[in-house]
């Protein structure tokens, strides 16, 4: 996952014209009795562990910390330099980074950062202008745009999180309230 800071990037997107897929309709099959006997173990072949890289990918249930495209607009969180597109959720009413202010979905086919920067920097500009020009001269300070990377968009993770931050990108600062 990767963020932005507002800038804007030259490389154009590539886009493709979309089209509606027809959804799938789901089956259900109910066995007419249950087995007298569960298997002793798993069949062979079943994996036994995740695929490495898989967990970044999988919210984590024992903390506050998120992928950023779990984020809804409102959220509040601090941002987790260590942990590139994660963001710890706290509550807004207490020291913050950031609050989302709209999330967006990119559309199209995108096969480079440049590009896909380009298009999340472009989905949020005019929420991200509109909500700062209602806050207290002072309160924020940056923005932040966070958009999926290539591969994670090639999987499907399409979703851009649009936030106003306290600071730039290495700022101390912290919002203390929801914004306006």
């Amino acid at each position: 996952m990767t963020s932005d800071d507002g800038s804007s990037d030259k490389k154009p997107p590539t886009e493709r014209s979309s089209t509606k897929d027809r959804s799938p309709s789901p089956s259900l099959s109910v066995p007419s009795r249950l087995p007298s006997e569960l298997p002793s173990s798993l069949p062979s072949g079943v994996p036994s562990e995740l695929p490495s890289g898989v967990e970044s990918l999988l919210p984590s249930l024992a903390s506050d910390e998120v992928p950023y495209y779990m984020l809804r607009a409102g959220d509040c969180f601090d941002i987790d330099g260590g942990r590139p597109g994660q963001a710890v959720k706290r509550p807004c009413d207490q020291k913050h980074d950031a609050e989302v202010v709209t999330v967006a979905e990119l559309e199209g086919a995108y096969t480079t950062d440049a590009a896909l920067k380009k298009a999340a920097s472009g989905l949020c500009r005019d929420a991200l202008d509109s909500k700062a020009a209602k806050q207290p001269a002072g309160t924020v300070r940056g923005t932040l745009v966070q958009y999926p990377d290539p591969a994670g968009f090639e999987v499907g993770i399409d979703n851009v999180a649009c936030s106003l931050a306290a600071d730039g990108a290495e700022g101390n600062r912290k919002l203390t309230k929801p914004l306006r």
